[in-house]
């Protein structure tokens, strides 16, 4: 019955839409205005946008969003490429942006198995890092860039997508070397390097029974050890059937027993996959190939209408939860900046955000709009 109530709210806000190829909102509407009351709406940025190079995605960002995320350059490879050699110059740029807009500012991400380059793991002659050299080395790294945004950076995904689907520890250069212990060490280091920064596990396919189980018992043994670990990241890669509503729902209310729970890296990926993949392990690549590339000269009207219910229905149902969610960020601003025009395939012309490659807004904004209006009435 519940989720019957949230398709039929999105339902409605659907039939209120009119063409679906435009949309029928006062120009001066904000998603952030429309959630002020309920959780932080952002989007991630990228280097351009952080550097002020990009002024028609600068103000969407200001109108709409009052949270911000960085895409990469605050990853590691970005900002400290080399052992003696750090790139503020982007991440400086970024927390300004923020700061210029009044907005939540986070920090994406310290720890990851993915864009860390090869000397972190190793001793300098190509050989492993012993865990003592390894674990100094994430102590470093994190002292050094969070303490830099200390008081500046809000909230830090401190360790990301550290989980297999089955709920298991991936088997990453981190866990080889160190095991479990980088995990503790990790958050333990963010802590220190700033007290007030709320800290966060972030990861994909938390939807999954045995991942969502896995990533309870990891947050809950970090915090049983007396770690800060402020909330959990449900990053939102889906598609336009799947993940079901009861299943992001029984996820977002078992996580809130841990704490805050974010709705991160949210886009509807709207496009033929192979391998009917889902999540996003940005490993896993495919040649191009025409068939999985359909909609080259733009969305056709009924997907269009397809992705503006998911929208609704997905954020009917965050408005539902808004006493356990805290942060809400679409992974991208317009569909041209999206990762999924090259994952999983290079080269695809894919449409998963609410804005259009003309700065536009898309029906699945005004369906957005109109589901949470109908639901406060």
């Amino acid at each position: 019955m519940r989720k019957n109530r949230i398709l039929v709210a999105a339902g409605v806000a659907l039939a209120t839409l009119g063409s679906v190829a435009s949309t029928n909102l006062p120009a001066e509407t904000s998603l952030k205005s429309v959630f002020k009351n309920d959780f932080h709406v952002g989007a991630a940025l990228n280097h351009r946008q952080a550097m002020g190079q990009d002024p028609k995605a600068e103000a969407i960002i200001a109108q709409h969003f009052n949270t911000i995320s960085p895409e990469n350059l605050l990853k590691w490879g970005s900002v400290h490429p080399q052992p003696e050699t750090f790139n503020y110059k982007p991440a400086d740029a970024y927390v300004a942006l923020g700061k210029k807009h009044k907005q939540f500012i986070v920090g994406h991400t310290l720890v990851w198995h993915q864009q860390t380059p090869n000397w972190v793991f190793e001793d300098g002659a190509g050989k492993a890092a012993s865990k003592e050299q390894l674990l100094k080395r994430m102590q470093d790294h994190i002292a050094a860039v969070a303490g830099r945004y200390k008081g500046q950076i809000n909230g830090w995904d401190v360790v990301n997508e550290a989980l297999n689907d089955d709920g298991t520890l991936r088997n990453s250069k981190w866990y080889q070397i160190t095991g479990e212990e980088y995990l503790a060490k990790a958050f333990e280091a963010a802590q220190k390097a700033d007290p007030k920064a709320e800290l966060y596990y972030n990861d994909y396919n938390m939807w999954k029974p045995a991942k969502r189980d896995g990533a309870i018992k990891l947050v809950k043994s970090l915090q049983d050890k007396g770690l800060k670990v402020t909330g959990i990241g449900m990053q939102g890669h889906w598609g336009l059937e799947h993940p079901s509503i009861q299943q992001i729902e029984e996820s977002i209310v078992k996580f809130s027993a841990l704490g805050k729970v974010m709705i991160t890296e949210l886009d509807i990926d709207v496009l033929p996959n192979p391998s009917n993949r889902q999540g996003a392990d940005i490993d896993a690549t495919f040649d191009f190939d025409q068939k999985y590339n359909i909609y080259t000269k733009g969305l056709p009207n009924e997907v269009q209408q397809k992705l503006a219910r998911r929208y609704a229905e997905i954020f009917a149902l965050f408005h539902k939860h808004r006493d356990k969610i805290s942060r809400v960020t679409f992974w991208g601003v317009t569909d041209g900046d999206s990762w999924l025009n090259n994952w999983p395939i290079k080269g695809r012309t894919s449409y998963p955000l609410i804005f259009d490659r003309n700065y536009q807004p898309k029906p699945a904004l005004e369906a957005i709009v109109q589901a949470v209006k109908k639901k406060d009435s």
